[in-house]
């Protein structure tokens, strides 16, 4: 997704016709700015501008994001001047914001810090549910904002995939196998896999794991959140599959759990942010998806 930073780059480089203009108004190095509008057109799989040694011309293509791109800087300048301190703006009032519990409160506390001080006329109210219940919320009109893992669905809605969050496999510290080398498949082969409601997108991908390593899930243990299914792993009842914001999370974290380095290992799952594409919200709902982004990058780092 194209920050709006990088939008601001490229409408300075058309309205200057200058990498070197651009990056002396925009107060940038001109290395910065070309690096950023690099990563933009590797984004949008498609070249922006040629460059030649009398400046930077745009590709027809160009023109046309350029002319996109100059509407939502247009649609973000309320929200730039709220974070400045302007009165008049559109994050303001009640927000409601749908997550599930097995991401939000391992996430937005950082998240929401941050948009208190950048907006602190905004109020979130956080509602916890199963995804594909709240994409329906979402639709009727009942949340304003969701932000959750894919898949979603929806012809109203607009959905901004995020980023990615690794998937781990944990077993209680005293398990007996031993984490100095790989875990292969004949290893875990049997092995009781804990999960949650059947409901929850996470219990689903834990049966997609629990099928291609030979494991079961373990019927009779649902868990009822990510930290029960940790106290059932320290307690020895199985595996189970934790994120990696659980595991990191002062709220969550690794107590009592050991994770299993297992071979050819590559589950995760894909974090998006979605609003009714007709909402008059939808520059700032951009902003926070820009925000949530980079705070969950840095998290996983």
């Amino acid at each position: 997704m194209p920050t709006l930073r990088q939008l601001e780059y490229l409408v300075t480089i058309a309205d200057t016709g200058s990498f070197a203009l651009a990056a002396r108004v925009g107060h940038v190095s001109q290395p910065t700015l070309s690096q950023q509008i690099r990563a933009l057109e590797e984004r949008l799989g498609a070249k922006l501008f040629e460059r030649s040694t009398t400046g930077a011309v745009l590709t027809p293509v160009g023109r046309s994001i350029v002319a996109t791109a100059r509407r939502m800087l247009r649609d973000a300048s309320d929200i730039v001047a709220l974070a400045a301190g302007a009165a008049d703006n559109s994050l303001t009032g009640t927000l409601r914001l749908g997550t599930t519990p097995t991401l939000g409160p391992y996430l937005l506390s950082p998240i929401i810090a941050e948009l208190h001080r950048m907006a602190p006329q905004l109020r979130l109210h956080v509602r916890e549910g199963i995804p594909d219940e709240q994409v329906l919320e979402l639709s009727r009109g009942e949340i304003d904002v969701l932000l959750g893992p894919l898949p979603m669905t929806g012809d109203d809605l607009t959905i901004e995939p995020l980023f990615r969050e690794p998937l781990h496999l944990v077993a209680a510290l005293d398990h007996p196998i031993d984490t100095g080398a790989e875990t292969t498949r004949a290893m875990l082969a049997g092995s009781a896999l804990l999960t949650l409601d059947p409901r929850h997108h996470l219990a689903r991908q834990a049966a997609e794991v629990a099928e291609q390593y030979g494991m079961t899930i373990a019927p009779d243990y649902y868990g009822t959140s990510l930290e029960s299914l940790h106290q059932m792993v320290a307690s020895g009842l199985g595996l189970a599959l934790l994120p990696s914001l659980y595991l990191r999370s002062e709220a969550g974290g690794r107590a009592g759990l050991k994770i299993l380095p297992v071979q050819g290992w590559r589950a995760h799952r894909s974090i998006a942010i979605a609003w009714r594409r007709q909402s008059p919200m939808g520059a700032a709902f951009s902003l926070i998806a820009e925000h949530v982004q980079g705070c969950a990058r840095r998290l996983l780092a």
